[in-house]
């Protein structure tokens, strides 16, 4: 019998598959983000910016790119 875990506690609880490595590589540019204590939208931004993550078409991050993706993967 396996130990109960509490439901919310599943840091995947959402996704429906395995994050691709593109989507890992992301998540580890937001943590070092907010790490740094940038919790604003435009940190965010220009963060990513700096970071070697580009948004899925290339080029750089906006507001809209960032938002439009976040929606997408149901975050």
């Amino acid at each position: 019998m396996s130990a109960y875990q509490f439901p919310y506690l599943s840091a995947h609880q959402s996704i429906s598959h395995e994050p691709t490595q593109w989507q890992m590589e992301l998540a580890s540019a937001l943590e070092s983000i907010f790490a740094k204590g940038n919790h604003t939208l435009e940190a965010l931004i220009e963060g990513l910016n700096g970071s070697r993550v580009k948004p899925p078409d290339g080029g750089a991050w906006t507001a809209d790119k960032y938002t439009a993706l976040m929606r997408e993967l149901g975050a």
